[in-house]
């Protein structure tokens, strides 16, 4: 059997109402092609997610930075309690073989940052922009929708869905 391929959504907590339907579609999207849904446990675009991913019966791995599995949003179905505070963004991203982030605030830009660091693609929907010294240098792979950011999750992923 084929372990399903792990697929981490990051975004803030406090999210517009347009942000949080984008999260919720990825999330069904991730969990409608079979795979699971990382993120970091909590509400904004974390629970949104994680409701998209549960109303099509998939899975959702919670990494929590406290240390009690009911801090997790209602429609995680695996929660870990870390102990660990935002140092839990290296382990949300390292779960994952691939990354997507949707709009986001400071968190957002440090699981990016992680991410690219370990070499794991990350899909950007309306997030962060980078630059180096003045210089636009921006290795986010941009994408206008939820569809085309599972879409090109799978791709970076490896994933061929049957």
């Amino acid at each position: 059997m084929t372990p399903a391929v792990r697929i981490a959504v990051v975004g803030a907590q406090d999210a517009s109402a347009e942000v949080l339907a984008a999260a919720e579609a990825v999330g069904r999207l991730v969990a409608e092609g079979g795979g699971i849904v990382v993120c970091g446990g909590l509400g904004g675009v974390m629970e949104a997610a994680a409701k998209g991913a549960s109303s099509a019966g998939g899975a959702v791995l919670g990494l929590l930075p406290g240390e009690s599995a009911a801090e997790a949003n209602p429609y995680v179905t695996i929660a870990v309690p870390t102990g660990m505070g935002e140092a839990r963004n290296v382990i949300v991203v390292r779960a994952a073989s691939a990354v997507i982030a949707i709009g986001g605030s400071y968190g957002t830009l440090s699981e990016i940052a992680l991410a690219l660091r370990a070499g794991i693609p990350v899909i950007g929907l309306g997030t962060w922009r980078l630059s180096k010294d003045g210089a636009f240098s921006d290795p986010i792979i941009r994408v206008g929708s939820a569809a085309e950011a599972v879409e090109r999750a799978w791709l970076e992923a490896g994933w061929r869905r049957a």
